[in-house]
């Protein structure tokens, strides 16, 4: 089989966000147990990927993206697997495997504003009904998909014709056998973005009825999203907040190992790779009780309902109970345990696989 994994959604600064980390996890996967390509746009993403074969060809940005298969073609490829579902199609002759995350942007359907205004409009227009969604994935031999939440969605909205399976996100690396030792800090973090269904003003109002307790705002932050959170704060009664504005991985794992718990009451995710990152280092997870955080936290997680503060510091609070941190602690390593990139790359080689017999 001669495949080529799509890595031109891997960031150039050095940072991961979702789909990066994503990308460079089931590349890497994936290149312990089959040959593969890699292909890029920019050699600085070389330094976010795994050591392995690589080609380097325009931006998925490109007004020329939907015949990025002319220059594909050339590597003659068996099968191209895309981490996301926008790679260009048009005179393929090679099996196609595209990913859809999530659906979330349906239901809240504001872009990210670091994206060009062209991008942004094209973002309005692909989420204004699923007609181009269903465009866009029946391009495709297959489809992956992050989690048993989205693949249902999926399903329910008849997005695709085509065979869907579940290849979730992981963190890198294993579970630690333990928690860091030490004493935990009367610290909660949150890592993710600082957008509407994320709903980040409930955990700051969380915090103000946590006295002595500290919320760490790990992700980097624009400064009017601050000064909104410093506001809600105040007028909650007063919060501690720590910006972080960035953590690199290192730090962010130093976070986590002081801390209490890491905290997130968004209404929406595809998968909420956070989550596992913490459970990943024996730090309990609270969460808002939706259908994917219960299948990515399972029975170590504690849950609150969306947009109710006084019911996440409850959940914190509960932490404090004799014995309970160390059971949810034990307990999140062994959920942690399920996700690994090497068991999300054994689910999508036979996918690959099959693609490339037929297409051959």
């Amino acid at each position: 089989m001669r495949l080529i994994v799509d890595c031109r959604y891997v960031r150039r600064d050095g940072r991961h966000d979702g789909i990066s980390r994503y990308t460079a996890g089931i590349t890497a996967g994936l290149g312990r147990a089959v040959p593969l390509t890699m292909i890029i746009d920019d050699e600085r993403q070389l330094d976010l990927l795994p050591d392995l074969p690589w080609a380097r060809t325009r931006p998925p940005t490109s007004l020329l993206e939907p015949l990025i298969p002319r220059v594909v073609n050339r590597l003659r490829p068996d099968v191209v697997f895309c981490p996301l579902q926008t790679s260009g199609s048009l005179g393929r002759r090679y099996g196609l495997v595209l990913t859809l995350h999530d659906l979330i942007y349906y239901r809240h359907r504001t872009p990210p504003t670091e994206f060009a205004w062209w991008v942004r409009l094209g973002w309005r227009l692909l989420y204004a009904s699923y007609l181009p969604q269903r465009l866009l994935l029946n391009r495709a031999d297959e489809i992956a998909t992050v989690s048993e939440t989205v693949a249902a969605e999926i399903a329910e909205h008849h997005l695709t014709r085509r065979p869907v399976t579940v290849v979730p996100n992981a963190a890198d690396g294993a579970p630690l056998r333990r928690a860091a030792p030490g004493p935990r800090a009367r610290s909660i973090v949150y890592m993710g973005a600082f957008i509407g269904y994320k709903d980040v003003p409930t955990l700051v109002r969380a915090a103000a009825e946590l006295p002595g307790w500290t919320l760490h705002l790990a992700s980097r932050i624009q400064p009017a999203e601050r000064a909104r959170l410093e506001r809600v704060a105040a007028e909650a009664g007063g919060a501690a907040l720590r910006f972080h504005d960035g953590v690199d991985d290192a730090g962010y794992a130093r976070l986590l190992d002081e801390a209490t718990a890491l905290v997130t009451a968004s209404r929406d995710e595809g998968f909420g790779l956070p989550v596992v990152e913490a459970m990943q280092r024996g730090v309990p997870v609270v969460l808002t009780d939706v259908p994917i955080f219960r299948e990515v936290g399972g029975d170590a997680a504690l849950y609150a309902p969306a947009g109710d503060a006084a019911a996440f510091a409850a959940a914190v609070l509960r932490l404090e109970d004799e014995g309970e941190w160390g059971r949810r602690s034990a307990a999140s390593l062994e959920q942690a345990g399920r996700y690994s990139w090497d068991a999300s790359a054994a689910r999508l080689i036979p996918v690959l696989e099959r693609v490339a017999a037929a297409r051959r």
